[in-house]
C-alpha cells in the first residue's frame, strides 16, 4: 500500500501554487459577447482564461485537446475507465465595493481576494496542483484522469453540453466548486423570463388609474439571473405630484427602512436609486434585492397604468417572497430542501418591454411541469408570457456509490472531521456527469464569498483543499 502525506507534499509545492493561483485570477475572464470570435465563443477573456489553464497542465504532462473553445480537457494516465474533474474558467460580473482590485489577486489576511477566487478559479488551480503531485510522484493508476474545463457555467452552460456531444463521458468524477465535505444531490434549477410587451398590455382591458402622481419611464437592477440585485435605478415623470414630494417621501422610506439609495430630480424628472446586498441566488433571503426594494416604494404612488400592473405583480408575487409563497409553489423537501426564488433581474420601459427574469430552484419531489404553470397562470393576469431559457433537472447520486463513499473517506482522513453528505439549491457541474458529485473547496464553517465584493479564499484552504484533491484523484484512479 502506498502511503504518501499528501499535505506535507503540497506544502512542498505551496509557494508555486500561491504564484500561478494568482496569475490565473488576474485574467478577467466575465462574458464578454463583444470580443466572441471561433475558437472565443465567449470572448477573449474567457479564451485567455482557458489557454491559462491548459497551459498548466500541458507544463505537466498531461494531453491536451481543445473544443473549439467552449470546452478543453487535460489528461494524464492509462486505462479504460475515466475519472473526471469539472471546473470553469468564467467568473460573474466583478461588480463595485471592492476593497482591492478585483484581479490584482491581492493577498490580505491570508486570503486571496479576486473574483473567482472561491468561484470556481481558485479550487481549480488546487485540483490541477493536486493532479501534479500524483504525476511527479510516479504513483500507479489503473483509470484515466481528465480535467473538463468549462467556459460559461456562470450563464448557459453551453460549453459542457457542447463538449459532452462529441467527447467521452467520464465513468465517474467530481466538480471542486461548492462545499466540503461533499454535496451528492442538486436541485433542479432554472431560468425563466416572465415578460409583458407594450403590445399585450394594450389588448388588456383597459384599467382606469384615478389621480395619477407620476409616470414611471424606466426600471432598471440586477445583471444575472443567478445574482441578488444591488443596485437599481427608477426614472419617473411627475404628473400629479411635485417632484420634490416624491423626493422627499423616497428619502423617508429609506431612512424608514433602514435602506440606502438616493433621489434627484434632473431636468424635470426624478430618478431614484436603490442599493442592496447581491449574494447568489441559491439563497436568496441572505441578501437585499435592490430592485424588489424599489418597487416596494413604488407601490406606495399613484402610477400610470402599465406600471401599476408591472409593480402591482413584482410587489405581490416577488418582494420577499424568496420561496414562492404567494404565488403558490412552495415545497419543501427533507432531502433537498425548498423550493426557492430569485428575482435577478428587472427591467422596465414604458414604450417597451416590461421584463422579470428569475433564477428558480426546486427539489426532486416536485416537477417542473407543475409549479411552472402555476407561475405562468399568474404572469398571465398581467399578460406576462413566460419564457424557459434554461432548464437543468434534479441531480442524485446513490450515497452507497464508490464515489462517494472514496470521497468521504479521504476526507475524513485528511481533516480528522467525519465526512457527512449534503444537498444543495447550487447547480455545479457535478450534474454534468452520469456519476457526479460536488466535491469542495469551502470548509464547513467558512463564509461563502462566492457572487460578492471581495470574494477571496484562505491560503491554509487553498493549500488544504489541494491536498485532499490530490489523495482523492489517487484513490478514484489507482
Amino acid at each position: 500500500m502506498t502511503t504518501v502525506n499528501w499535505l506535507e507534499e503540497t506544502q512542498k509545492r505551496k509557494e508555486d501554487l500561491i504564484r500561478t493561483t494568482q496569475s490565473f485570477l488576474q485574467v478577467k475572464s466575465v462574458l464578454d459577447p463583444a470580443t466572441a470570435k471561433e475558437g472565443a465563443p465567449f470572448g477573449e477573456g474567457i479564451r485567455e482564461a482557458l489557454d491559462y489553464a491548459l497551459g498548466v497542465c500541458e507544463q505537466a504532462g498531461m494531453t491536451i485537446k481543445d473544443v473549439r473553445g467552449y470546452a478543453a480537457h487535460a489528461e494524464f494516465g492509462q486505462g479504460e475507465e475515466l475519472i473526471g474533474i469539472l471546473s470553469h474558467v468564467d467568473v460573474v460580473p466583478e461588480g463595485e465595493g471592492w476593497s482591492t482590485p478585483p484581479y490584482a489577486a491581492e493577498i490580505v489576511d491570508g486570503k486571496i481576494v479576486a473574483r473567482g477566487a472561491i468561484d470556481d478559479k481558485g479550487p481549480t488551480m488546487a485540483a490541477i496542483f493536486a493532479a501534479k503531485i500524483v504525476m511527479e510522484l510516479g504513483l500507479p493508476l489503473s483509470k484515466r484522469v481528465r480535467f473538463i474545463f468549462g467556459t460559461d457555467e456562470e450563464s448557459s452552460w453551453k460549453c459542457v453540453n457542447t463538449y459532452f456531444a462529441t467527447e467521452e463521458m467520464p465513468t465517474m468524477g467530481f466538480t471542486p466548486d461548492a462545499d466540503f465535505p461533499l454535496i451528492y444531490a442538486e436541485k433542479g434549477l432554472t431560468d425563466l423570463t416572465l415578460r409583458q410587451t407594450l403590445a399585450a398590455f394594450q389588448a388588456k382591458p383597459a384599467h382606469e388609474t384615478a389621480d395619477v402622481q407620476t409616470k414611471l419611464v424606466s426600471l432598471q437592477s440586477g445583471l444575472r439571473m443567478n445574482m441578488v440585485p444591488d443596485k437599481g435605478e427608477a426614472v419617473l415623470i411627475p404628473q400629479g405630484l411635485d417632484a420634490q414630494a416624491i423626493v422627499e417621501r423616497y428619502r423617508q422610506h429609506l431612512a424608514d427602512n433602514d435602506l440606502k439609495g438616493s433621489a434627484e430630480e434632473k431636468d424635470g424628472w426624478v430618478v431614484l436609486r436603490m442599493e442592496g446586498v447581491s449574494v447568489h441566488g441559491m439563497d436568496p433571503g441572505k441578501g437585499v434585492n435592490a430592485g424588489t426594494h424599489l418597487i416596494h416604494f413604488l407601490h406606495t404612488l399613484q402610477l400610470d397604468a402599465r406600471a401599476t400592473s408591472y409593480v402591482r405583480f413584482a410587489d405581490q408575487y416577488l418582494h420577499n417572497q424568496h420561496y414562492g409563497q404567494t404565488l403558490g409553489i412552495a415545497h419543501d423537501d427533507a432531502e433537498m430542501g425548498p423550493l426557492s426564488l430569485n428575482t435577478g433581474v428587472l427591467e422596465y420601459q414604458a414604450e417597451g418591454d416590461a421584463i422579470f427574469r428569475l433564477n428558480i430552484r426546486y427539489p426532486h419531489s416536485v416537477s417542473f411541469e407543475h409549479w411552472s404553470a402555476v407561475l405562468a397562470a399568474h404572469g398571465a393576469e398581467e399578460a406576462f408570457e413566460l419564457e424557459v431559457v434554461e432548464h437543468l433537472t434534479p441531480h442524485r447520486v446513490d450515497p452507497n456509490h464508490p464515489l462517494v463513499t472514496t470521497l468521504q473517506r479521504v476526507y475524513t482522513e485528511q481533516t480528522g472531521e467525519e465526512a457527512g453528505i449534503i444537498a444543495i439549491g447550487g447547480a455545479t457541474y457535478g450534474r454534468s456527469l452520469d456519476v457526479g458529485v460536488a466535491f469542495g473547496p469551502l470548509f464547513p464553517g467558512r463564509p461563502d464569498s462566492a457572487h460578492q465584493r471581495d470574494e477571496y479564499i484562505l491560503v491554509d484552504d487553498l493549500i488544504k483543499a489541494t491536498a485532499i484533491y490530490a489523495q482523492a484523484i489517487y484513490e478514484l484512479a489507482k
